[in-house]
């Protein structure tokens, strides 16, 4: 079933949107944080996103290129504001398509269906896992923070997807260890610490201070606060 992500702040607009989609098999969530939608998108994981160009606190041209940045997810405008200035704006910022308010509810669900079939037809979903505003997109192993790509090794890839696979959840080390294992790469006690410590100066740089906690004795955890 396919899940649409809708953004935008005239409820009842959106309510509108979610009623029709549903009737054609579709889930729905509406944003309901606009100071920070990427953090809805990333807990939703939405096979499609619709959005309004006048949003509270920063525009829908804000929100297209920061859900780029990690995801190629098919995006389509909904504005009233349908002049070619705006439909240029929103395809150079990323988006797949763009239709003007009003508009039939049938030819909006016409084409979510269409631009639902090009991209996923012939490609798999690349979901992403978020933590701190940080992205790490499963698909092609990228980690995002602040709009900036962070590069990182096939080990700190591997131990960093397991941490966030089990947000706010202490991972033991002998967890980590056979998770890089099984990759066919010797990890022992040491080679992990000097992984993890590598892995943690590398987020500090990026603006990413005591993204990994330790839990002495045990392991490692991101997203805990109480937990150090």
């Amino acid at each position: 079933m396919y899940r649409l992500f809708i953004i935008e702040d005239d409820r009842g607009i959106a309510e509108g949107i979610a009623e029709r989609a549903a009737l054609w098999g579709m889930e729905t969530r509406i944003a309901d944080d606009f100071r920070d939608v990427m953090r809805g998108f990333a807990e939703y994981l939405p096979h499609l996103v619709l959005i309004d160009t006048s949003l509270p606190f920063y525009d829908g041209y804000h929100w297209c290129r920061e859900i780029r940045r990690v995801s190629k997810v098919p995006i389509i405008f909904i504005s009233s504001a349908s002049d070619n200035m705006n439909i240029v704006m929103a395809v150079n910022m990323g988006a797949d398509d763009f239709v003007a308010k009003p508009f039939d509810g049938e030819v909006l669900i016409s084409k979510i269906q269409a631009l639902l079939r090009r991209s996923y037809d012939f490609s798999a979903d690349m979901p992403l896992l978020e933590c701190r505003g940080a992205f790490l997109n499963t698909g092609d192993g990228t980690l995002v923070y602040g709009g900036e790509s962070i590069t990182l090794t096939k080990n700190e890839y591997r131990i960093l997807l397991c941490l966030m696979e089990n947000k706010r959840k202490v991972v033991s080390r002998e967890r980590l260890m056979e998770r890089l294992w099984k990759t066919e790469t010797f990890i022992d006690e040491n080679t992990l610490t000097v992984n993890v410590a590598r892995l943690r100066r590398k987020l500090a740089e990026a603006g990413l201070r005591d993204f990994i906690a330790t839990k002495v004795g045990v392991g490692y955890i991101v997203g805990g606060e109480d937990v150090k």
